[in-house]
């Protein structure tokens, strides 16, 4: 077996015999094969990937370190095993199951003489792996930042009056793709002018005006880890005031990256952060985490708010992000992500951050 179910495996608690991971993302991660549908089950010396037809044939030249089998149907493989084994209680993926979903295999495990153990702890077990990631990790989500900021900086060169949000999502998308990209990371947001005070405005067909900002948070997704990026410009000149919120986001993302080390929390890192933000007199424009975890998922853990007291090690990969929103203005956000290591970080973003006025 794999480091990773290797580690699964030694982790699983002596009152349950396996454990079953149907999500997307840990299959990948513990098998490396990618699929729409698949069960994983690793018992304390075993693992077995179940896939249908489909991926039969392609399961088996790409899965690793587990054995792989193709089923007509999953509850005979499933009872197979189990009995096989002489499982007594199996854990499963409680994030990663619908009510209905659970329902089945609960009633396929007793028919078969087993337990479904319906509890967070497995969830928890896995993020404790993925958290911190291995050096292989972090160079696919480098390269993801680098054709993001590659797309980004082509992209500049086409904003002008009348450009529309959706066309500057459009170009980035398709330049990330041309890259190499499997895809992006997540919806792009490309806002401008006063929806620059949505966090999480949806790009439409405003288009840019001089004297807008203009909000990009973007990422590509590279061999199926994930970049996440978001610069704020302006097309013309900023006034004094946009000016002075554009700096003050910008000290503040520097405050919470020096904060950024091993043995610091997260919510060390908000606070260092937030509170420089609050102290300039930009109190409660400011609502959401300085961060999150990236990787197979664009949000993981660890969660960098301010209640966290998650401890950063080093490996972790987060984002810094802080932002100030003034509705029915505008609003700016500086995102990089970072890697932590023993005295600090190391910044996986490498393009500047100065005011940026087209």
């Amino acid at each position: 077996m794999n480091t990773g179910i290797s580690l699964l495996s030694s982790l699983l608690p002596d009152d349950a015999d396996a454990a079953l991971v149907i999500s997307n993302e840990n299959r990948r991660y513990f098998t490396g094969f990618v699929s729409s549908l698949g069960y994983l089950l690793v018992t304390k010396k075993e693992a077995y990937l179940l896939v249908d037809f489909r991926y039969g044939e392609a399961a088996q030249k790409k899965a690793r370190n587990c054995q792989v089998i193709t089923f007509k149907k999953l509850s005979d493989e499933l009872t197979k095993l189990i009995r096989d084994h002489s499982l007594k209680a199996v854990m499963l993926e409680g994030s990663a199951f619908t009510l209905n979903e659970a329902s089945a295999i609960e009633t396929v495990l007793t028919k078969a003489g087993a337990k479904a153990v319906k509890t967070s702890e497995l969830d928890k077990i896995i993020s404790r792996l993925r958290i911190t990631k291995t050096a292989n990790e972090v160079e696919k989500i480098r390269k993801a930042q680098l054709i993001t900021e590659n797309a980004f900086s082509d992209t500049l060169k086409l904003i002008k009056e009348g450009v529309s949000e959706r066309d500057l999502a459009l170009e980035l998308e398709y330049k990330m793709r041309k890259a190499g990209a499997d895809g992006v990371s997540f919806d792009l947001i490309t806002i401008t002018g006063k929806k620059t005070s949505m966090p999480h405005g949806v790009p439409g067909d405003e288009t840019v005006h001089n004297g807008d900002f203009i909000t990009f948070d973007i990422g590509a997704l590279y061999d199926g880890y994930h970049s996440d990026m978001t610069r704020t410009v302006v097309l013309g000149k900023a006034d004094e005031a946009m000016k002075r919120v554009y700096h003050t986001v910008w000290k503040a993302q520097m405050n919470g990256l020096a904060a950024v080390k091993d043995g610091v929390t997260c919510g060390e890192v908000d606070f260092a952060a937030r509170s420089y933000i609050d102290q300039a007199g930009y109190q409660g424009y400011f609502g959401h985490s300085t961060g999150h975890g990236v990787g197979l998922e664009i949000h993981e853990a660890p969660s960098v708010s301010p209640d966290s007291d998650v401890i950063l090690r080093s490996g972790m990969v987060i984002t810094v992000e802080p932002g100030i929103y003034i509705p029915n203005q505008y609003g700016v956000r500086i995102e990089d992500m970072v890697v932590v290591t023993k005295d600090g970080c190391i910044n996986l973003a490498t393009l500047p951050k100065e005011l940026i006025e087209l």
